[in-house]
């Protein structure tokens, strides 16, 4: 009987690490895939920092990574490998292990778009301002209608800002370029109080994106905003505006919502509310 699974060591491990995979997906294809090198990079790095640094609550007895286990593959279009369901044995010399269940999917990219009209208005009345939101069927969630910023994945070889304006394109149908796009997590990211830490307290190398499910999930997303002063009939015409790749099984319909409401009509997507903490503390800040 012909073995479904296949075993290799990961390359310059010491001791090494073996990773056993299903045959449907060769070694080449994982050690490729742009997710699972910026997981096992990261993993590598935090690991490092127990023997560097004195102060890790770990430096005494360290942990390290001892196997990989691909469970599962899915492929997107029959060829490009788009999520990993992966076990990894993360333990120390006691026996002690951490939670190493993993559905890894790669980075991804969510956009507050804030809509102002560009009618004239008398000068003593503020301009109200509005926000894009998409509402779409996301089956694991068990919706056909689920509110959220317009969002998407990251392929192979785009860059956030990049797939960014691709997705504002394909699911708002407006083109804002990537110059025009400002990458609040990586604002954030520079303002941190970790950003100042000595160098015995080395930072983690994590991406400059929110995590929405780390205990589970390797995915982070970039939080982009961009701005656009539109005429308020455009702004209107966008209610209800049906978009997405209908051939890729994307149905979305656009919801205009005031800005200050926002929270209130999508509280259950976790990257809409990141959103609008970031962009409050980044505009208090006087960042954006």
């Amino acid at each position: 009987m012909t073995s479904t699974t296949s075993t290799f060591h990961l390359p310059d491990s010491h001791p090494p690490v073996p990773v056993t995979h299903p045959t449907s997906v060769s070694q080449d294809q994982l050690l490729g895939f742009p997710a699972f090198k910026t997981w096992l990079s990261t993993l590598h790095h935090s690991l490092a920092l127990q023997r560097r640094s004195s102060s890790h609550p770990f430096h005494k007895l360290p942990y390290s990574l001892k196997s990989i286990e691909i469970q599962s593959v899915d492929f997107f279009g029959g060829h490009r490998l788009g999520f990993l369901k992966l076990k990894a044995q993360v333990s120390n010399e006691n026996g002690e292990h951490f939670p190493g269940s993993v559905f890894m999917r790669g980075g991804s990219v969510a956009m507050l778009i804030i809509l102002t009209p560009s009618d004239k208005t008398p000068s003593d009345v503020p301009k109200e301002e509005y926000a894009i939101l998409t509402v779409q069927p996301r089956i694991p969630a068990g919706s056909l209608s689920f509110i959220e910023l317009p969002a998407g994945m990251i392929d192979d070889s785009g860059t956030f800002a990049g797939a960014a304006a691709k997705e504002i394109e394909e699911e708002t149908g407006l083109e804002i370029s990537s110059e025009e796009l400002v990458d609040m997590t990586q604002l954030a990211s520079q303002i941190s109080p970790s950003a100042s830490k000595d160098d015995d307290a080395a930072e983690e190398q994590l991406q400059n994106g929110i995590y929405p499910s780390p205990g589970g999930s390797d995915e982070f997303i970039p939080i982009f905003l961009a701005r656009k002063s539109l005429p308020t009939q455009e702004i209107n015409d966008l209610k209800g505006k049906l978009t997405g790749l209908r051939d890729h099984g994307e149905k979305i319909t656009l919801k205009i919502v005031k800005l200050d409401e926002v929270w209130k009509v999508a509280w259950r997507d976790g990257k809409t509310l990141a959103a609008m903490a970031l962009y409050e503390g980044l505009k208090m800040e006087g960042l954006v």
